[in-house]
């Protein structure tokens, strides 16, 4: 099993729209399952992600900002119980610019700490979907979903 999963893509935006469509639930429902966040971004406050119907998909904390480069938070899925009942793992968006390509932003996700949460790990996949689907709206304005 596989303790960390990294995900990297080039988007044609600015890191502060990079930045934006990581950090507003405008942008974070058309790419992350309907799904929207509660949070003062404050390191160590709450990180509180809502399904599209209002319930309570995960309750986490920040553990890094510093906008627009670098948002870290814990992961830990309350929508499965199997899910609930692992330990946390961390999340991390890395936001950088390209210097061969000023025009394009840089997008790291890594989902690491996942040694002890074995089903996590498998249902965390999917973030591949998410990530291009955060790059699919910035370019073009349509989501995928």
């Amino acid at each position: 099993m596989t303790d960390a999963l990294v995900f990297v893509t080039y988007i044609k935006a600015t890191p502060e729209q990079v930045w934006d469509a990581i950090t507003s639930n405008e942008f974070r429902r058309h790419y992350f399952h309907g799904s929207v966040v509660e949070t003062s971004w404050d390191v160590g406050s709450q990180y509180r992600s809502f399904g599209p119907a209002g319930q309570l998909w995960g309750d986490n904390e920040i553990l890094a900002y510093d906008p627009p480069r670098l948002l870290a938070h814990t992961w830990r899925s309350l929508y499965d119980p199997e899910l609930a009942a692992e330990p946390s793992s961390r999340v991390t968006w890395t936001v950088e610019v390209d210097a061969a390509h000023p025009e394009v932003t840089k997008l790291t996700v890594v989902h690491d700490q996942l040694a002890g949460s074995p089903r996590t790990a498998e249902s965390v996949r999917g973030w591949s979907f998410i990530v291009s689907g955060l790059k699919t709206l910035l370019e073009t304005g349509e989501p995928l979903e």
